[in-house]
């Protein structure tokens, strides 16, 4: 069984390459609107498994890897915001509270449909900061396909004052802790497919 990454986010893609285990992308092409009064947990996991069984078909003999992100502020779902306006209203929004991301992880067997999943959550605490603050993450980082608007990973980092969860690298949008667990959960150890 070979492994696939449906998805195509770099972020995803680079963090996957952390594990050394050979992989093939593939762009899934799904419907993503949350259907009515569903949890942002619901939403993520639906999404997830979504994305790993639209390529089932074209990928037999893999274990596909579906995985969706969204953030939660005030009890509001948060989109990625496409520009820098909506970045620096989503920041401003956040500034100063405590924000909740949820990431949705689908591992699908293409060849029997037999998966596992689960949900991750994750908590930032957003400093204070200031207008020009803000702004100036903006322009310097342009974080607008990144939902909550900012790369942890990068400059974003300066955002907060605490991060709060398992697995720091869920926020990025592939959580590998959970990820080796359904693995493991599979029957498939990632350190004897290390290379």
């Amino acid at each position: 069984m070979k492994l696939l990454l449906a998805s195509g986010s770099p972020y995803r893609r680079e963090l996957l390459t952390r594990l050394r285990i050979p992989f093939d992308c593939a762009s899934p092409d799904i419907d993503e609107t949350p259907s009515t009064n569903e949890s942002p947990q619901d939403y993520v996991a639906r999404l997830a498994y979504e994305k790993a069984r639209a390529l089932a078909a074209q990928y037999p003999q893999h274990w596909i890897i579906g995985s969706d992100q969204t953030c939660v502020l005030n009890n509001q779902i948060c989109g990625k915001p496409g520009n820098h306006d909506n970045a620096v209203a989503q920041l401003q929004r956040a500034n100063g509270q405590r924000v909740s991301f949820y990431t949705g992880l689908c591992l699908l067997n293409s060849d029997s449909g037999e998966y596992y999943s689960l949900t991750e959550p994750f908590h930032v605490h957003f400093r204070n900061l200031s207008e020009a603050e803000i702004e100036r993450y903006v322009a310097l980082e342009q974080p607008y396909d990144c939902a909550g608007s900012f790369k942890v990973e990068g400059l974003g980092i300066n955002l907060f004052e605490k991060l709060e969860g398992r697995d720091g690298t869920s926020l990025i949008g592939l959580p590998l802790i959970g990820l080796i667990d359904l693995m493991r959960k599979a029957g498939i150890n990632p350190l004897e497919l290390a290379q």
